[in-house]
């Protein structure tokens, strides 16, 4: 597997400038475009399919096994694309890999425009997971060289780049209801909807690639740094056993957050809300996830152990009990917007983990186990809450199982303690 270094290096070669310093705005715009990245890899590919959910259920007649089976053939082919993406790093840079997948994104998306059959569906979900993980790593790891141009300024970065999962949850929430519906009398007529989310994400995907571009011209500058700024006083190798408890924790967030996302839409149109409502739920959710990179900014510098994972998961399982406890609709647009400002942090929470305690070598050996951990979770958890909601106690049952195991993973990722202390930091807690 290449190093962040070495993935680095194969840019080209490199013009050092000491007196390279770019200003806040333009950092901050940087990572903006590259969450289009995390736009496409999550937000269009993985949770536009909740809204899809209702219209291909009822079409297609599933159970909600069959449905969250869906998202379980997704998160196998993500768990396939992170054990690939090392493989796939040894012939071609990061960069190469990002782009070429994010564009293969969006012909797998457009691909659910001319399928029916239920055992193809699954094909199509279990190969947009696999160009999912591939686009997640390798963005994680441009995240995590973004950050080291600032080091101040991590932890907002990563948030930032992160959240770009909410614009893309944002875009589908405006996209997808309008072609549903001007689509109706059509026979399967969620296909356009796949078809056009297919668009998006090409469109998205041009974008990433400027942003690519922009990033490397700006390492190309910056002033090469000291053994102590690259993090040479870190841990230099990834160990498995030095992050068991966020490892476990971040297991625990995988199944149970992925619950929520397949069927919270699924519950409420259940509980008899519109198009509309649901739309507006999704895109508050999504616009959460996208000012969740400013509020937990601080959370993530701070702290170099397992306490951000840990704080995030119980609150995600606050938000995720709320459903089960009324269904009052401005008690779930707050679920929503709780869920939303707090979800995609826990991922931010492994790569700032990753940066705060390994050397830029070892990062991208962390974010794959870490990539590795959250593919597996969301392999069990989709098809686990499915079985559960076609019980007795229907999805609200479904959603409490949800919030018990995310509140198991705050209580392990509370036990991991920080591997090493930057010198570069001041007054470092942990």
């Amino acid at each position: 597997m290449p190093s962040a270094d070495q993935s680095y290096r194969q840019q080209g070669p490199v013009a050092p400038a000491s007196n390279f310093a770019p200003s806040g705005a333009a950092l901050v715009l940087l990572a903006m475009t590259l969450s289009l990245g995390a736009a496409v890899s999550l937000g269009i590919t993985r949770f536009a399919y909740s809204l899809l959910l209702p219209p291909m259920r009822a079409d297609l007649g599933w159970s909600y096994t069959v449905a969250g089976a869906m998202n379980t053939a997704n998160a196998l082919g993500y768990l396939l694309g992170a054990l690939l993406t090392p493989r796939l790093l040894r012939r071609c840079t990061a960069d190469q890999a990002l782009l070429g997948c994010a564009l293969l994104a969006s012909a797998v998306m457009a691909l659910g425009a001319v399928l029916t059959d239920t055992p193809l569906l699954l094909a199509q979900r279990l190969l947009a997971g696999v160009v999912s993980a591939v686009i997640f790593m390798t963005g994680g790891l441009l995240a995590a060289q973004l950050g080291a141009l600032s080091p101040s300024r991590s932890g907002l970065l990563l948030g930032l780049v992160y959240g770009g999962v909410g614009w893309g949850i944002a875009l589908s929430s405006g996209l997808v209801p309008p072609v549903l519906e001007a689509a109706q009398g059509v026979a399967h007529s969620w296909r356009w909807a796949w078809a056009a989310l297919g668009v998006a994400c090409l469109l998205a995907s041009l974008g990433l690639w400027a942003g690519v571009r922009w990033l490397r011209r700006w390492q190309a500058l910056a002033p090469r740094q000291s053994a102590q700024q690259a993090g040479l006083d870190r841990v230099a190798v990834f160990r498995w056993r030095d992050f068991v408890p966020a490892l476990a924790g971040y297991l625990c967030f995988g199944m149970g957050y992925i619950g929520y996302m397949t069927f919270v839409i699924a519950l409420l149109r259940q509980e008899g809300a519109s198009g509309a409502q649901t739309s507006f739920f999704f895109a508050l959710l999504g616009l959460a996830v996208v000012g969740s990179g400013r509020l937990w900014a601080g959370l993530l510098d701070r702290w170099k152990g397992g306490q951000p994972m840990a704080v995030l998961n119980a609150l995600l399982g606050v938000a995720t009990l709320l459903p089960v406890l009324t269904q009052v609709w401005p008690v779930m647009l707050l679920s929503g917007i709780a869920f939303g400002a707090v979800f995609l942090s826990v991922v931010a929470s492994t790569t700032a983990l990753v940066r705060h305690n390994l050397a830029p070598g070892a990062w991208m050996a962390g974010i794959g186990a870490f990539t590795l951990i959250f593919a597996a979770g969301q392999v069990i958890g989709p098809t686990l809450t499915g079985m559960v909601s076609d019980g007795a106690g229907g999805l609200r049952l479904g959603l409490l199982f949800s919030a018990l195991t995310l509140w198991a993973g705050a209580a392990l990722a509370l036990l991991q303690k920080p591997l090493a202390q930057p010198a570069t930091s001041s007054n470092p807690k942990g």
